[in-house]
């Protein structure tokens, strides 16, 4: 009688102790390793048709308190906690729900053991780091500002031109309010800003950097605007395509500061 009630017990220990040390992210009984908390402010716009995931050493990021919801749509906001053990990586993988395509991978360790991670994804479009999201600060009250990014430049028009691009910018009556330079793919350009006026529509002429010369031969490309009063918008740019896949022009729609709060 004595060994059956040694072994009813003896058992339920040996489950408390393995359960004590399942998880990663909690802290196992005995486990002498150095322990640093970590944390990741996640701030992100998901434009794709399909939901994306992200992923912590292979573990998928929950939504709320809802289990099993890992697919992200639209904005994302979330502050990411947990332990580093050690000098220990954190690897951060973001991919496409439905195909598992991976879009970006990030390391994280204690070297700076609370950071951000800000991107915004769209169809050919992948921005990351707030420098490269963050719009410009105006100077003054009574002004308008811009800065902008060509993710898609030459999908359509196969310029071939892979340097920067300026961007020469006039009211509809043809005055010269700036250029702005340096137009890329991969960040953004240099900030302009002027006075706002009405009528708030704009244009911009895109040219290579340093020249007046379309970076389309024979083909002036321009991207119409709108000025807000005491508002700096960050565009992304965006080569189109008319019916018949042939390129059709430029639009200058999404703004990045509609996205984020900085």
């Amino acid at each position: 009688m004595k060994y059956s009630i040694a072994r009813v017990f003896f058992f339920p220990l040996i489950l408390a102790v393995l359960g004590a040390c399942a998880n990663d992210e909690l802290t196992p009984y005995y486990d002498q390793r150095t322990q640093e908390p970590g944390k990741v402010s996640i701030h992100g716009y998901n434009a794709l048709n399909d939901s994306i995931q992200i992923a912590v050493n292979g573990k998928f990021v929950e939504i709320g308190k809802e289990k099993n919801n890992t697919a992200f749509v639209k904005k994302i906001e979330k502050d990411y906690e947990f332990v580093f053990y050690e000098n220990e990586i954190k690897k951060f993988v973001i991919t496409n729900k439905k195909t598992k395509q991976i879009i970006a991978t990030y390391q994280f360790t204690t070297e700076e053991p609370s950071s951000s991670l800000y991107f915004y994804a769209k169809d050919d479009v992948w921005l990351d780091g707030i420098s490269n999201i963050k719009p410009g600060t105006l100077s003054q009250s009574g002004y308008t500002g811009f800065k902008f990014v060509f993710p898609s430049i030459n999908k359509y028009s196969a310029s071939g031109y892979t340097g920067f691009l300026d961007g020469m910018i006039t009211k509809n009556n043809g005055q010269l309010l700036g250029i702005v330079e340096n137009i890329n793919k991969n960040s953004p350009s240099t900030f302009i800003e002027f006075p706002y006026s009405t009528p708030t529509g704009i244009k911009m002429e895109l040219v290579k950097h340093g020249t007046t010369e379309s970076y389309i031969p024979g083909k002036k490309v321009i991207v119409s605007l709108t000025m807000t009063n005491n508002k700096s918008k960050y565009i992304v740019l965006e080569e189109k395509q008319d019916v018949d896949g042939a390129f059709s022009g430029v639009e200058g729609v999404i703004n990045l500061a509609d996205y984020f709060s900085f």
